[in-house]
């Protein structure tokens, strides 16, 4: 399966140290982490931390996917929106969903300051503003059902947003303790750090099989077979290499970045700024000068993704940004294609199959990935060591047949 297609950005920002892949040996892991993206190494770290011995794989490069793709824009709100959250699931479970992902963004920075490498980290806040005035109500209520519970947000209305930002929209959300990052580099300083840990990395392995025999799982890869209590998938939106994936749709996004800017545009603090239509617009800037803008999201199905679809998906991305800020001239130097899932119920799959004991899975489906991969990563942590994480039954893999259309993984 193609997680992308096109001219990467992250992949030029940082060079990857060459790991040696280590013999499989007939040791017995606590865990296989199968998938060496942004998921696999945050799961990694938590069970590290834990002092549980691991063992990460995959077919590819560690990072060459989906992580080097990501754009990197790090929140804590949600592409549904906590006042429609409550109404999906409930005040609790909704408000401990959404504090949940405050805490995750905590976590990461954490993570960040561990590492040793620079992935340009750096504490933002967000401009979530209301792409036409059908969605102004929409935005007062999120922007009261936000404060009303504590959750960091100020609201800017026209005059505001304009001055500030340099936007010509009717509000805006502004959310605090949201954050951008080099996700390339991120993830890499996290194998690098667990490697140093003890942890057995596995690039351009790929697993074929897993079976169960006297309570102990024995993995088939195609350099040999290992040994472990437990297996996670951390596969994103690959093919699972055991089952399949139910419960959730695999679309595509669009992504330009542009040639460094001279100056860079006067919005305010350099802000992360998206939009309330769906599919929405995105973007931030980088440490060397850049934007970034993302959108186009559309079906995965039926087009081929074609050296002109790419220009012209990228020229109407650099419309759409024009649209917001009409009298900032950008060029594109990268344009690419990027593979993303939404669950049907916008929360991520996460925690043990219901039907195969000692099958994981962190699958942070939605636009809150890298988010959703810490909170994964520590509810995961937990369960293999017998603690229940408050927030594991409002992700677990097998939700209510109403929430998801009766679909989940199988």
């Amino acid at each position: 399966m193609d997680l992308h297609k096109g001219s990467l950005y992250w992949p030029t920002t940082y060079q990857t140290t060459y790991r040696k892949k280590p013999a499989i040996k007939a040791e017995h892991y606590d865990a296989v982490i199968v998938g060496g993206g942004m998921s696999g190494a945050l799961t990694a770290l938590s069970l590290l931390d834990r002092g549980l011995q691991v063992a990460i794989l995959d077919k590819r490069r560690f990072a060459a996917g989906s992580t080097s793709a990501n754009t990197g824009l790090l929140q804590y709100s949600n592409d549904i929106m906590l006042h429609e959250l409550i109404e999906q699931i409930g005040l609790i479970d909704a408000i401990d969903f959404y504090r949940n992902c405050l805490e995750a963004m905590k976590q990461l920075k954490r993570v960040a300051d561990r590492l040793p490498v620079d992935s340009h980290f750096i504490g933002r806040e967000s401009i979530y503003y209301t792409s036409d005035e059908n969605d102004v109500r929409r935005i007062e209520k999120e922007y009261q059902t936000l404060t009303k519970y504590g959750f960091p947000c100020t609201y800017w209305d026209r005059h505001a947003l304009l001055k500030n930002a340099g936007i010509d929209r009717p509000c805006a959300i502004v959310t605090f303790g949201d954050a951008e990052v080099n996700p390339y580099a991120f993830a890499n300083g996290i194998f690098d750090l667990a490697e140093a840990m003890g942890a057995h990395l596995f690039e351009f392995t790929e697993m074929l099989d897993a079976k169960e025999s006297n309570g102990s799982l024995t993995i088939t890869t195609s350099d040999g077979e290992m040994r472990t209590k437990n297996i996670i998938f951390t596969t994103g939106y690959e093919t699972l290499p055991v089952g399949k994936r139910c419960g959730a749709d695999i679309n595509r996004s669009y992504v330009i970045v542009t040639e460094p800017l001279k100056e860079l545009p006067a919005w305010y603090e350099d802000e992360l700024i998206w939009e309330t239509k769906r599919p929405y617009l995105y973007m931030r800037t980088t440490a060397d000068g850049r934007i970034i803008i993302g959108g186009l999201d559309e079906n995965s199905g039926g087009m081929e993704i074609t050296d002109e679809l790419l220009r012209k998906r990228g020229n109407e991305l650099q419309r759409e940004f024009n649209g917001v800020f009409p009298h900032l001239d950008i060029q594109i130097d990268y344009v690419y294609c990027a593979t993303f899932g939404e669950s049907i119920d916008n929360l991520p799959f996460i925690g043990e199959h219901p039907h195969r004991k000692n099958h994981f899975y962190l699958l942070g489906y939605g636009g809150n990935g890298t988010v959703y991969s810490m909170l994964g990563a520590e509810i995961l942590a937990d369960q293999l060591c017998g603690i229940k994480h408050p927030a594991a039954h409002i992700v677990q893999v097998e939700r209510d047949a109403e929430e998801v259309n009766g679909k989940m993984i199988l």
